[in-house]
Order: C-alpha cells, then structure tokens, then sequence
C-alpha cells in the first residue's frame, strides 16, 4: 500500500472515532479533534476540560490487515498521559475492535451492572445491536 493510501485509511478511522464521540458523548468542535498527519501523541485530541472528564481515555487508532496487538497498545500506553490507554483497531471489510486493559473493562461492567441493577440503563449490547 502507497503511504498516500496508508494515511487516508488511518485518517479514515480517526474520522470515525472522532464521530462516535461526537455522537455518544455531545462534544463539540471545540472539544475533541483528531491529530494531524504525523503529530506526535495520541491519534485523538481531547482539547477542553469538559471532554477530558465525559472521556478519560487515551485513543491510539490502527487501521491495517496485520496488527501486532501488543506492539500497537504499548504506543497506546506510551501516549496516554493522565488517562486511560484505549486501542481501535480495524481491518477491511471487519468492524472496528477496542483494545483496553481487562481490569479497566471489568470495572466498567460492573459499574454498568450497579447501575441495572437499580432500575437503570438497558444493556449496551441492545444499544449497539
């Protein structure tokens, strides 16, 4: 693949990522953007406070047909600093995955499952499905 084609593809991910935050979570043009071609960092750039707070997470994008898992979180971890390292990966024709420690997953259900459990939010899986 020509570099041209590798960064478009990249840059097509980060343009997705950046669109479900901006969905999910409010943000405005303000406070989230994703970074420019060959700025050093995390791919996407929480700009303001308040998305720092709704979302704090550190987002590495890889979008390729192999991937070194390992490798690619470790960047993520690299990156990260004062939040939690999160990894999208994508390939064609496959939807993209989140690559996140397990303890940080475990707790996330289980603050999902507290929530449920006094009468709140349906499943996320009926959210997304």
């Amino acid at each position: 693949m020509k570099t041209k084609s590798g960064k478009a593809k990249a840059r097509k991910l980060q343009d997705w990522v950046r669109d479900a935050l901006y969905e999910r979570f409010e943000f405005t043009k303000d406070d989230i953007r994703c970074a420019l071609m060959g700025e050093s960092g995390e791919d996407i750039k929480l700009t303001s406070p308040t998305a720092k707070k709704r979302f704090p997470y550190s987002v590495e994008c890889k979008n390729s047909e192999a991937h070194n898992v390992w490798n690619e979180y470790a960047q993520a971890v690299a990156n990260s600093v004062n939040a939690e390292p999160l990894l999208i990966i994508k390939k064609n024709k496959h939807k993209p995955l989140a690559v996140i420690d397990a303890e940080i997953l475990f707790y996330l259900i289980s603050m999902h499952w507290a929530f449920s459990v006094e009468g709140g939010d349906v499943s996320p899986v009926e959210k997304v499905g």
